[in-house]
C-alpha cells in the first residue's frame, strides 16, 4: 500500500473547494482512495479531452491546420490528434478557408450530419467574414449566416498557435456546461439547418417567403415594370407582372407558412 505523506491533510484541504451542498464525509481510511466532485465536471472532462475535429480544408487555412497536428505543435496533447474523415465520428468543425457559394450547401450537410454534441470553429478572415474576397460573386460575408459558429479565429492566416488557443476556448465553454441544460439531453429535437440552394445566387430556404414579399412588393408598384425596362441594359430581359392567380398563390402559400410557425 502506498505510503501517506505527512503533509496530505494539509495539501487535501489547501485543494478542496467548499460547496454549500458539501455534506459529504469520507472516512480516514479512504481519503486516498475516494474523489468527490460533480457529474457535470467529469463528463465535461471526458469530452474536452477526447474531441474529434472533422479532417476537411478549404483553402491556405487549411496547412495551417495541418500544421497544428504534426510534431510541433502535437494536438494529441489535447487528445484530439484523430482527425476524423466520418462527420458521425467528429465532434468539432473546423471551417478553414474561403467558404464560395458552391461550398455552403456541402457544408451544411455535413454539420447536420454530425451527432449532438457538435461545436463549429471559424479559421481565418475569409470563413469569418469572407476576408479579401468579400466583395466578390462567389464567397460568402461569413460561414455563421448558414451555421452557428462557437469560436472565431482572426487571422490570414492563423498561426497554429491562435487555433490552439481558438480550441482551447471551446474547451472552456464545454466545461462551463451542464447536462441539465444542453440542449441535446432535451425532449425537442435539436433543429435542423437547411440546406442553402444555389441558383443565381444561394439564399436560406427559411428566407423564402421574405424575399417573396420583397419582390411582390416590387411588382405591385404602378409603373415599375415599364420603369424598368426603359432603365434596364439593352437586351436584357425586363421583369414580367404577376397575374392576379400567381398573386393568389403566393398568398396562399404565405398564409399556410404562418400557419406552421404558429
Amino acid at each position: 500500500m502506498a505510503t501517506v505523506p505527512a503533509n496530505f491533510r494539509q495539501l487535501k484541504d489547501e485543494q478542496i473547494q467548499p460547496y454549500l451542498h458539501d455534506s459529504i464525509v469520507v472516512p480516514d481510511e479512504l481519503q486516498t482512495n475516494v474523489f468527490v466532485t460533480t457529474l457535470d465536471k467529469v463528463y465535461n472532462w471526458s469530452r474536452k479531452s477526447s474531441m474529434w475535429p472533422l479532417l476537411f480544408g478549404l483553402a491556405c487555412c487549411a496547412i495551417e491546420m495541418i500544421a497544428t497536428a504534426a510534431s510541433r505543435y502535437d494536438l494529441s496533447r489535447f487528445g484530439m490528434e484523430v482527425m476524423r474523415p466520418s462527420p458521425r465520428q467528429s465532434d468539432l468543425m473546423i471551417v478553414s478557408g474561403t467558404v464560395t457559394k458552391k461550398m455552403v450547401p456541402a457544408i451544411v450537410r455535413i454539420y447536420n450530419q454530425m451527432a449532438e454534441p457538435r461545436y463549429v470553429l471559424s479559421m481565418g478572415a475569409c470563413a469569418t467574414g469572407g476576408g479579401p474576397f468579400k466583395e466578390g460573386y462567389n464567397v460568402v460575408s461569413g460561414i455563421d449566416k448558414y451555421i452557428p459558429v462557437d469560436v472565431y479565429v482572426p487571422g490570414c492566416p492563423p498561426t497554429p498557435e491562435a487555433l490552439i488557443y481558438g480550441i482551447m476556448k471551446i474547451h472552456e465553454k464545454v466545461e462551463r456546461q451542464s447536462i441539465t441544460t444542453v440542449p441535446w439531453y432535451r425532449k425537442e429535437q435539436s433543429d435542423f439547418v437547411p440546406v442553402p440552394r444555389l441558383g443565381p445566387d444561394v439564399f436560406d430556404p427559411r428566407q423564402v417567403e421574405l424575399i417573396k414579399e420583397h419582390t411582390m412588393k416590387v411588382a405591385e408598384v404602378p409603373g415599375a415594370a415599364k420603369a424598368n425596362r426603359s432603365e434596364g441594359a439593352a437586351g436584357a430581359e425586363a421583369p414580367r407582372e404577376v397575374s392576379d392567380k400567381a398573386k393568389e398563390r403566393i398568398e396562399e402559400a404565405r398564409r399556410r407558412a404562418k400557419a406552421k410557425q404558429a
